[in-house]
């Protein structure tokens, strides 16, 4: 039997949905889109009267998903990502530009590349300039204006820093459970301050009166990795960034549990290069389908 009236979700208000979505507040969101708080309200009222739900609670200073909102913010994405991309294929694609993003090196080593090639491949005109770098380095960077998108490293009840886009689980990794000698003090292997991992990994050991030192310390993922290899220390990983070659410590250890790791996409105040938004829009989709199952 065929429908008397058939509806349709107005892409509009989706964008609008995603846009407060991301920056959780109404005004920054009238901010990127061009148009005024009014009328970014509007558009809310007007999506969540079609689809019978409430998308956000709302307080005096931001706004927070509902679980209706959760479950719809994929699907909004995925349908808007569609449109983009239907659009740009009947038109050809002329997005041109370059798009500077910065990146933790772990995560930008182990998920990036394959995400910012199938952009690439997209759109050749774009010309990609991706810096590696410690978390406040970046957000100094992007506040000073060197960069138009970043991912951070956050902790997962610390400031809102952007758009959550993965979450993991920590763990403690090294070479040989044997590294850590009875009576004596866990050897770290760390990044140099100011680094979320290291600062995660002090605090964790300090909670439970475990005494350690700096067995040592390198800004080189590499170099961490490889005096991990040597059996210099211990240190924290991202559970799927761990090497299959070192070993992931368990309860055995003695050494206490982590709370998840969780990166998170930024861009600065106000309007960002079209071709910038279209990376957020597509590292936001892919790693959406990619990300592990994030904890309740």
């Amino acid at each position: 039997m065929t429908p008397d009236r058939f509806e349709n979700l107005d892409l509009d208000l989706l964008r609008t949905f995603v846009a407060i979505a991301e920056v959780r507040n109404l005004t920054r969101a009238g901010e990127r889109l061009g148009r005024t708080q009014s009328a970014i309200s509007l558009q809310l009222r007007r999506l969540e009267e079609r689809l019978g739900v409430t998308l956000f609670s709302r307080d005096p200073r931001r706004v927070v998903l509902t679980d209706e909102g959760e479950a719809l913010l994929p699907q909004a994405r995925q349908m808007l990502r569609l449109n983009d991309e239907i659009l740009a294929g009947l038109r050809g694609d002329d997005l041109a530009g370059e798009v500077r993003l910065g990146a933790p090196e772990d995560f930008a080593t182990q998920y990036l590349p394959e995400v910012l090639g199938a952009f690439a491949r997209a759109h050749p005109h774009v010309a990609l300039s991706v810096t590696c770098d410690l978390t406040l380095r970046l957000l100094d960077g992007l506040r000073d204006g060197d960069f138009d998108l970043v991912l951070v490293k956050r902790e997962p009840l610390g400031p809102d820093l952007g758009v959550r886009v993965w979450r993991e689980p920590l763990v403690w990794v090294a070479a040989d459970p044997g590294v850590l000698e009875p009576g004596a003090r866990a050897p770290l292997v760390l990044a140099p301050a100011p680094c979320v991992y290291r600062k995660r990994a002090i605090a964790a050991l300090d909670s439970r009166g475990i005494s350690w030192r700096s067995a040592y310390i390198s800004p080189s993922l590499a170099g961490q990795h490889a005096a991990l290899r040597a059996g210099l220390g211990i240190t924290v990983l991202p559970r799927d960034m761990a090497p299959s070659d070192l070993v992931v410590l368990g309860e055995e250890s003695g050494l206490p549990d982590l709370a998840d790791a969780e990166i998170a996409l930024m861009r600065p105040r106000g309007a960002i290069p079209v071709a910038a938004e279209r990376l957020a829009e597509h590292v936001l989709h892919a790693l959406d389908r990619r990300s592990p199952p994030r904890a309740a």
